[in-house]
């Protein structure tokens, strides 16, 4: 189970935010919907990401799913309450750990992308709603069916993902309570530390396997 949600996670977090060139105005299921597929080939087709070629996804990653993803609000969404009380440079610092984070976590699963598929429940919003939810479910070799939803916001820049639903739990609820405790436990920059501590070792784990 492990491994399968890190794969739905990281693929998440590649597919549904890859093609920087993307309309400002495309509706938020298409644009999930194309790049889904098109990230979904890449990852098929290219021998080094099957291969586990960290720094081949790492350059995927940083090049075409940063540009679209809040991680501004992500983090605040987090953090709680607590993140109107961190000074604008400990917000900054937050936002670039657990962007990292994210990253680390998750990038080493995309090889795991090999027959499965994708398919997307009706999508249901007005015309005018800023904040919007796009379902789709992973379909496994065996038919198995795993949830994976998005919510998505509209800004000038167009739509952008802001929290993750793997398996019916949101990826923002999920660290907030990790987040919550180690700030009762050590304030802001306590959690600020820890996330560095973790980034460091996934960064050194990354460099053994090369």
């Amino acid at each position: 189970m492990k491994y399968v949600r890190q794969f739905l996670f990281y693929m998440v977090a590649s597919l549904a935010f890859a093609g920087v060139s993307m309309a400002a105005d495309e509706a938020p299921d298409q644009l999930v919907k194309r790049l889904s597929q098109e990230i979904m080939d890449i990852a098929k087709s290219d021998k080094d990401i099957q291969a586990g070629n960290q720094k081949r996804v790492f350059d995927l990653v940083e090049g075409k799913i940063l540009p679209f993803v809040d991680f501004q609000r992500m983090t605040s969404l987090a953090a709680g309450k607590s993140w109107r009380e961190a000074t604008p440079d400990q917000q900054k610092q937050l936002i670039s750990e657990f962007r990292s984070l994210l990253i680390f976590t998750y990038s080493g699963a995309i090889s795991q992308i090999k027959d499965q598929r994708l398919e997307f429940k009706p999508f249901r919003a007005a015309a005018e709603d800023t904040e919007v939810e796009v379902r789709s479910q992973v379909i496994q070799k065996n038919g198995e069916a795993l949830q994976l939803n998005y919510r998505l916001e509209k800004l000038a820049t167009g739509w952008k993902i802001y929290d993750i639903n793997v398996l019916g739990a949101w990826l923002v609820e999920t660290y907030k309570g990790t987040f919550t405790a180690e700030i009762s436990k050590s304030g802001i920059d306590g959690l600020i530390k820890t996330l560095a501590e973790k980034n460091k070792k996934l960064a050194g784990a990354t460099a053994a396997k090369k």
